[in-house]
């Protein structure tokens, strides 16, 4: 199988229910049910859309699998689906993020969605037993890359081809700007200004701004991993044709212009972290920013810059980072042990 292949199925967005039926709606009123349609459709970014199209289908097929009506479905079936993640191991945030997108789905479909058909608050007390599960449970964040592992990881990436150069730029931008792995993803060509400083960087659309008022950020030459450097010569190879910065190479080794998965991220950090020696199964595409936060506590950047680039709406979640840069500072027992 190719390296980045089978994303990018969207699920159809609907237009408003109408007490009409569509074949005699007149030209104008089509006109503006498909305008309104396109709003729709804009109310999630794309990378959103296209997660919660993807776990619809594995919510789909667990149901068909199990002789349950996906849609509507249950508030039953969901508790249950819900749990069977919990079990699988998978973190409260995406076990979340798949009960929006069975609620988006039927919202789509004009169904009310399973929440709001739960009197009992089964998905609620359910949803509420597996977060406070997760809670207790060791964090499975991925590790933090270090900058010394992350110079030995582009220096692993041999020669001088188009992906090899592909490469080196995603994992020197992906530290240096402490992106998250969908916001690498979405970047295109036309959200980079080059600067004499380094670069500027526009993020469309991100956890934090789901509106897509836009976030820039800078990203400086650098003297170590060289991330400007390593996109300028990505830039070089890819043209100057408008579309996804990142883009995927087919099986037999062509570039398209179809832009990168956020698991294709994942697997390429993983790929370079075990040529040099690291433990690859802790690590991933959330490496690369989680590296970027820790080097900066390490290094002694204050809060207010280190969220300036990680745009972290939460300032507990960096004095984590900085706690776990700083665990063996002034230790307790440094003069005794």
């Amino acid at each position: 199988m190719a390296e980045e292949a089978g994303e990018g199925v969207v699920a159809r967005v609907s237009a408003p229910a109408l007490p009409v039926a569509a074949e005699i709606l007149s030209p104008l009123l089509a006109g503006e049910v498909a305008a309104a349609a396109a709003y729709r459709a804009r109310a999630k970014s794309a990378n959103t859309v296209r997660a919660y199209a993807s776990d619809w289908r594995q919510f789909e097929a667990w149901c068909d699998e199990r002789g349950l009506e996906s849609l509507p479905a249950r508030a039953e079936a969901v508790a249950t689906y819900l749990a069977v993640l919990a079990q699988a191991g998978r973190a409260d945030s995406t076990i979340g993020r798949h009960l929006a997108a069975i609620g988006w789905q039927h919202r789509q479909q004009g169904q009310v969605p399973p929440t709001a058909r739960d009197d009992r608050m089964v998905i609620a007390d359910t949803f509420a037993g597996i977060r406070r599960e997760a809670r207790v449970r060791p964090s499975q964040r991925k590790a933090a890359i270090a900058a010394a592992d992350l110079v030995k990881m582009i220096a692993a990436v041999r020669g001088i081809g188009r992906k090899a150069v592909r490469d080196r730029a995603i994992l020197a931008l992906g530290l240096a700007s402490a992106l998250r792995r969908s916001e690498l993803v979405a970047l295109d060509l036309a959200d980079i200004a080059l600067v004499k400083e380094g670069v500027r960087l526009t993020i469309r659309h991100s956890k934090t701004d789901q509106e897509g008022e836009g976030q820039v950020i800078a990203v400086p030459n650098g003297q170590t991993i060289l991330p400007v450097a390593r996109l300028k010569a990505w830039l070089a190879v890819r043209g100057n044709a408008p579309g996804p910065l990142f883009t995927r190479f087919a099986a037999n080794g062509a570039m398209t212009q179809l832009p990168m998965s956020d698991r294709a991220v994942a697997r390429l950090v993983q790929k370079y972290a075990a040529l040099v020696g690291l433990d690859a199964s802790v690590l991933g595409a959330h490496s690369l920013r989680a590296g970027f936060l820790t080097e900066a506590a390490r290094s002694g950047a204050s809060l207010p810059k280190m969220q300036e680039v990680s745009r972290q709406k939460k300032l507990e979640v960096l004095l984590g980072y900085i706690r776990s840069a700083e665990l063996f500072e002034q230790h307790a027992g440094k003069r005794f042990l």
